[in-house]
């Protein structure tokens, strides 16, 4: 139709009926699309009532791309029951949040906001344990990093006020301590790096995020999609501000998030013991919890380590 012929038309003054009357064709199709899911719940709580495990779903995903192992969880879905979670080695994503000198090494925003040092840096021996036993059954590890711009100019005004206010000798994001390796949070300073244990190596990825979480501030989310990750084994720290963000924003996106409670660390001992029992709430509301031996038993058990491990 051409404008002049447009142009011509009456104006149209009300809608016309649908043939189709009340019920619509596409409401129909949104209805026979619930059922089908539903469907696949029942198939998955049936499987679950049998085996208490937390199977792949296939009819989403699709068949394994890689070796079926599963995971013994705590706590789920009623406090004092365990449960297992189901992982395809080929779409798992072992994730590694800020383990940075800032976060755990001297001199770092942690040690210099005035925290115990231990409390974030004990869990290194656990996490590196399983980042090695990860790295033999060839599952793919994604690093993230929290830190700024060097002209702050992606740091919001109070996240740098707060810091300087708490911080040692009033320094904050952006200023670097006595004695310290750098600026503090700034990307290119020594103490923004990756502490030894836990430094990436060849073939691994590394996100730097602008923030807490991972949203918004990084392409975590892309990167993951990219690979084809479905389901998530969080270490790092803290546990209850960058770890429990990253997994409570993946939980929300449809990932299957697993978080080993002895690889994670937070500057108080209570925010941990709290962060991890959010975790475990209402069933397991942001994911599962375990811990390294388990994760370890599981894979060897498939024959992605060696028994010896």
């Amino acid at each position: 139709m051409k404008m002049a012929e447009l142009k011509e038309m009456d104006v149209i003054h009300k809608g016309t009926p649908s043939e189709l009357g009340e019920q619509r064709k596409y409401e129909n199709l949104m209805s026979q699309r619930r059922e089908e899911f539903l469907k696949h719940v029942q198939d998955g709580y049936d499987q679950w009532e049998k085996t208490r495990t937390y199977k792949i779903p296939q009819w989403l995903y699709g068949p394994p791309k890689g070796k079926l192992f599963k995971v013994e969880c705590e706590d789920v879905p009623k406090f004092g029951e365990t449960s297992y979670l189901e992982f395809d080695s080929a779409r798992t994503a072992f994730v590694c949040i800020d383990w940075q000198i800032d976060f755990c090494g001297e001199h770092g925003y942690v040690d210099v906001m005035g925290y115990p040092l231990d409390n974030t840096a004990n869990p290194l021996k656990a996490a590196g344990i399983s980042l090695n036993a990860v790295r033999q059954a060839g599952i793919q590890v994604v690093h993230c990093r929290e830190g700024h711009l060097p002209d702050l100019s992606d740091c919001p005004y109070n996240k740098v006020l707060r810091s300087k206010i708490i911080g040692k000798d009033a320094v904050g994001i952006g200023e670097q301590p006595e004695g310290g390796l750098g600026r503090l949070l700034i990307r290119g300073s020594k103490s923004w790096g990756i502490v030894k244990e836990m430094e990436p190596i060849e073939g691994e990825i590394l996100v730097d995020k602008a923030g807490k979480g991972a949203s918004h501030v990084s392409n975590f989310f892309m990167v993951l999609q990219n690979l084809g990750v479905t389901h998530l084994i969080f270490t790092g720290i803290t546990t209850d501000v960058c770890v429990d963000t990253i997994m409570t924003q993946a939980n929300d996106l449809g990932f299957w998030c697993l978080l080993l409670k002895d690889c994670t660390g937070a500057t108080d001992e209570d925010n941990y013991k709290a962060a991890i029992k959010s975790v475990k709430m209402q069933g397991g509301v942001f994911g599962w919890i375990s811990e390294s031996a388990k994760l370890l038993e599981g894979m060897k058990e498939a024959d992605l380590i060696p028994s010896d491990f």
